[in-house]
């Protein structure tokens, strides 16, 4: 078997940059995902590929590509431990593009590049579907077409009348893609709610808390979650949004259980007052909590249960954006039994420091009088003596709460919420701590509720006779203004600074609205389409019983008739000229005179031929040529066609 040759001639010096442009316009938006030695890798290969083009060297040998690709390979394995998965996956899809760039040589070569670099692209959908995806989408299938047709150009032909080209395909396709999304049975859950590995971790709560935790997500724009409610907003004040719940101090760091379920969970909520129905749009956290507000008692999600401590979970981390609805009684009881030695686990705290917090708290407890007075107390001691809100507090080291309740007296809910639950446990009152979210920002373009990582909030729950679990959030005796008008609303209100905050201006705030109504449709009508919405707009087409074999028909239907448009708009576009008049006496006289023009004959070789062969005088051969040829190419004037026309007349 004869080896194929090494070297290059130049002949992709004009096609390959177009088609290198297109791989690394398919691998954008997989530079974040990837490690940094995997795209210098194909970077590198692009480089090394592009000036053995230029400078007509030798293509690198099968040992060494091979060898390249081994090494790549166990890189890859090496980076995600796997090689299955949307990371790793799309990591050897760039691997491939690198050393298929190596071994190019043909035009066919470059065609299975661009195959590639449109796997990328579609790969990209699979870890999010942003409201930039689809120009994106298009932009980058417009630059892989106009890569294809500079591969087969005509010499002469510019790189912009290519790009028109691959954007009129783009638009004969637009409708059929249209019409296929539309009509196609749709999955009983949305695309996005798929979990799929996205092989990078995604902020969120902590499932520890220590007094500093919440700080990194205190002051991150990242949206949490998005809230349409059925009917009016609630006010913010009663904007809590429960996640997960803290149950053991170990003198420094609250600690909660694994999300379990309890059976008996809900039956411990007596409702009053009326619900709020509402559908939560929740953004991936890689963790298994699912936020509701106070206090949830129906939901939607599937796979989503109700733990003890009344914080609802999924049975596996949430990897992707979902959506679900969620009926919850802002007004309610929660266990108004709680036995002696639940009594005990919620009262416990560590024998050994934070001495100083401790004794403060039996004092204060015993003036005090009953549980509630006393809850009155520290709330007071913390709304009317020296503690400020802020989201830079000083280090605590060790004894953290002396430390703050003495010292530094400065901090944010997670300082306060830690502090008063210690209190409340050193006076024999059961605690706990909750974290989750508050408030949140209502976006006026869209009219839902936008609830940011800023809003991550703790607050305490204590248990009283009659009551049961009582929320008490103390952040409100120091900040009541964080607990009214929400992290950014307060931010708004200017009052914000002393926080750490900072305002926007009203035009970065009317875009920033603008912006998130727009991703926030873009969620529920493009990737939230799933068969309900989809059956809701057949019967609003006039389809009766919508179902999956009616719309297959009508799918089927649809794209026959749209193919037959496309194509006679087609055929119209590239219908062949009609023939002038000269070229139709032309091919009058031809008829009369027995001879058929052979392929590429010119006329005067043809009247050549027809004095000798053909069935007409030699005079009349020659008058209708030389008509012929003035009509066709000379002056445009009516006296060589009027003389053609004549010449062909007197033919009998």
């Amino acid at each position: 078997m004869r080896a194929q040759p090494r070297g290059t001639d130049g002949s992709l010096l004009t096609s390959l940059p177009w088609t290198i442009g297109a791989l690394v316009v398919s691998l954008a938006p997989h530079i974040p995902y990837l490690a940094i030695w995997i795209t210098t890798a194909f970077v590198g290969c692009a480089v090394w590929r592009y000036g053995i083009e230029k400078q007509r060297r030798m293509l690198p040998s099968r040992w060494v590509r091979g060898g390249l690709a081994l090494l790549c390979f166990l890189g890859v394995f090496g980076t995600y431990s796997s090689i299955s998965g949307v990371g790793p996956g799309s990591a050897l899809l760039v691997i491939m593009a690198a050393m298929k760039l190596l071994e190019t040589r043909r035009r066919r070569d470059q065609f299975v590049l661009l195959f590639i670099s449109i796997f990328l692209v579609m790969s990209s959908l699979l870890r999010e579907q942003y409201l930039w995806s689809l120009p994106y989408l298009l932009g980058s299938t417009l630059i892989i077409l106009t890569a294809w047709l500079r591969m087969s150009a005509r010499p002469g032909e510019t790189a912009k009348q290519s790009f028109t080209t691959g954007g009129r395909l783009l638009l004969y396709a637009a409708p059929l893609a249209i019409v296929m999304w539309v009509f196609f049975p749709r999955l009983a859950s949305p695309f996005w709610a798929v979990p799929i590995d996205t092989s990078q971790a995604t902020s969120g709560l902590s499932d520890t808390m220590s007094p500093g935790d919440i700080s990194s997500l205190s002051m991150s724009d990242a949206v949490a979650f998005r809230v349409q409610f059925d009917d009016e907003i609630p006010e913010s004040r009663d904007r809590y949004w429960r996640g997960l719940v803290m149950t053991r101090f170990n003198g420094r760091t609250w600690t909660g259980s694994e999300p379990r379920m309890d059976s008996s969970a809900q039956q411990q909520i007596v409702m009053r007052g009326d619900p709020v129905s509402y559908e939560v749009t929740m953004e991936p956290t890689r963790q298994q909590w699912v936020f509701a507000m106070e206090m949830p008692t129906d939901w939607s999600l599937e796979s989503t249960f109700m733990g003890p401590q009344q914080q609802l979970s999924h049975v596996t981390p949430i990897e992707q954006r979902i959506a679900y609805k969620v009926v919850s009684y802002p007004d309610y009881l929660l266990q108004s039994e709680l036995p002696s030695l639940f009594r005990q686990w919620y009262t416990s705290i560590p024998e050994s420091g934070n001495a100083r917090s401790r004794d403060l708290a039996r004092e204060m407890r015993a003036a005090a009088g009953s549980d509630a007075a006393y809850i009155d107390a520290v709330l007071a001691k913390f709304h009317d003596e020296e503690y400020f809100y802020t989201l830079r507090p000083p280090a605590l080291g060790s004894n953290p709460v002396d430390r703050f309740l003495f010292e530094t007296r400065m901090g944010f809910c997670e300082h306060y919420a830690s502090a008063f639950a210690f209190m409340m446990r050193s006076a024999g009152i059961p605690s706990r701590i909750v974290l989750g979210y508050q408030g949140g920002e209502v976006n006026p373009m869209g009219g839902h509720l936008i609830v940011r990582q800023s809003d991550a909030h703790a607050w305490t729950e204590v248990w009283l006779e009659r009551y049961g679990w009582y929320r008490v959030d103390p952040t409100s005796a120091v900040a009541p203004e964080r607990i009214e008008y929400g992290a950014r609303g307060a931010t708004l209100e200017g009052i914000g600074l002393s926080w750490g905050f900072t305002a926007r201006s009203q035009f970065l705030q009317k875009l920033t609205m603008t912006l998130d109504a727009m991703d926030a449709k873009w969620n529920e009508w493009v990737l939230g389409y799933g068969p309900d919405a989809q059956n809701d707009f057949m019967e609003w087409l006039g389809m009766d019983n919508p179902n999956w074999r009616k719309m297959l028909l009508t799918l089927v239907g649809s794209v026959i008739t749209l193919i037959l448009i496309i194509s006679g708009l087609m055929m119209l576009r590239y219908r062949a000229p009609a023939k002038d008049q000269a070229s139709i006496l032309y091919s009058r006289f031809v008829r009369k005179t027995g001879l058929e023009i052979h392929t590429g004959e010119t006329a005067l070789e043809y009247a050549r031929r027809a004095k000798t062969d053909g069935e007409l005088p030699v005079s009349t051969v020659t008058s209708v040529t030389r008509a012929y040829l003035d009509a066709r190419y000379g002056p445009d004037d009516d006296d060589a066609l009027n003389r053609l026309k004549n010449a062909v007349s007197a033919i009998r």
